[in-house]
């Protein structure tokens, strides 16, 4: 005798559709409570039809996502074991553009919904959703301010829950796996501060300068006379507020400010960290010039940067990460980035690669996500912290399985003095 479909059974077989594989490596519960796959397995749970019929509509990981941005697809369990399966799975275990489902797929996916009685208009996105194709032209000073105004202005508050008391967003230097963010975070401020040199009274650029702690950190320990520049208006006002209870304001000037409006040179040295990734393959030639150009002879530059370390890739504005986490943001392999960042008069002296230092780095900020959940819904809303902890505990999968890798290039700028023999930072 038959066993009868359940409603689990229906919806293992569409998410297979969408995934390309027979059998998805997870356990569905489905919203009648129904399950199917492995026993063990991490337990995804589809809470509405509306999960379906927005695979329907986009088959691919932006559905996917949307559908668990929205609530409508819950994990049960460990938040790194459920997309450690789905990263595994046909199709998300490839690299590049996710592929679309075939033809018979489609129509397997459709017969599905049509059983289910997930038939009807596509739904609207989440509200976490941005698509910058209106906002003028890629990488202009407009659609720049804006694509960093959907990521840092998400509120102050959002970050301290997420980030801890060190406000650094971005990869912190760990000792030992058990050294503690604060620590790490601290340990790679002092790294970026004494690779540059600074020295009392040297002068440093700091290109977005998020919430002001590399730039009191320089200050504080070196004092270094500091510009720190961001396009975003909350992150300005949080950092010029811990500058001001730091006492000093006398040494840190936090700007709202594009780099390419910076013209108060020279600096001895700048600081880029997690930044470049903004700035976009095509723009990077004029970034790396005006850097150059703000620099004294001898000036040092130090650009701390995610890269991609599966093949070159064109962006996507239909992914994930396009869609809710970095609009317009674009990884450059390590290559093409030490590529376009040395030249006649900028030598590269160094390059350090923190690849597994960023995984700690992103686990650490699932876990305080995690901890301060409710009050990370509160500062925000409950779609904003699932793509947080989507985007982030994703990540942390890609770096340690070298997909992404996280590189601190140094430069010098010539016709100053010689650099050392050795780097000794």
């Amino acid at each position: 005798m038959t066993r009868q479909r359940t409603v689990a059974d229906r919806l293992a077989a569409a998410l297979g559709a969408v995934l390309g594989t027979a059998q998805p490596p997870l356990r569905l519960r489905g919203w009648d409570g129904s399950l199917a796959g492995p026993p063990g397995a991490p337990v995804l749970a589809i809470r509405s039809r509306r999960a379906l019929r927005r695979l329907l509509w986009s088959p691919s990981q932006l559905g996917l996502a949307r559908a668990y941005v929205a609530g409508d697809i819950d994990i049960e369990g460990d938040v790194f074991a459920t997309f450690a399966a789905l990263r595994s799975a046909g199709r998300l275990a490839e690299t590049g553009p996710m592929a679309p489902p075939t033809w018979r797929e489609r129509l397997g996916l459709l017969g599905t919904a049509v059983a289910l009685g997930a038939l009807g208009p596509e739904p609207a996105p989440p509200a976490e959703e941005v698509d910058l194709g209106r906002a003028g032209r890629r990488h202009s000073r407009s659609r720049d301010a804006a694509a960093v105004s959907h990521h840092y202005d998400v509120g102050n508050d959002f970050y301290e829950l997420v980030l801890g008391p060190s406000m650094v967003y971005s990869c912190a230097v760990w000792a030992t796996p058990e050294t503690g963010l604060d620590a790490a975070q601290e340990a790679k401020l002092d790294l970026v501060c004494r690779k540059l040199g600074l020295t009392e009274g040297a002068r440093l650029l700091d290109v977005g300068c998020g919430w002001g702690s590399m730039a009191i950190h320089a200050a504080q320990r070196y004092g270094a006379e500091v510009v720190g520049i961001t396009l975003s208006e909350e992150q300005a006002r949080m950092a010029r507020k811990r500058v001001a209870e730091a006492g000093l304001t006398d040494r840190i000037d936090i700007r709202v400010q594009d780099y390419r409006s910076v013209d108060d040179e020279p600096f001895d040295a700048i600081s880029s960290i997690g930044m470049a990734e903004h700035v976009g393959r095509a723009q990077m030639p004029e970034y790396v010039a005006q850097l150059r150009a703000l620099l004294r002879p001898g000036g040092r530059l130090l650009n701390h940067a995610i890269n991609w370390n599966a093949g070159t890739t064109t962006p996507d504005p239909d992914t994930f990460i396009s869609r809710y986490v970095f609009p317009d943001g674009e990884l450059l392999g390590l290559g093409e980035t030490v590529g376009l960042l040395e030249s006649a008069d900028l030598e590269v002296l160094d390059v350090e690669a923190l690849r597994q230092h960023y995984a700690l780095t992103l686990r650490a900020w699932v876990r305080l996500l995690e901890q301060n959940w409710s009050a990370a819904v509160a500062a925000s809303s409950e779609g904003r912290a699932r793509v947080w902890r989507l985007y982030m505990a994703a990540c942390a999968l890609a770096f340690e399985a070298g997909d992404m890798g996280v590189n601190q290039v140094l430069l010098q700028k010539t016709g100053g003095e010689q650099p050392p023999l050795r780097r000794t930072a």
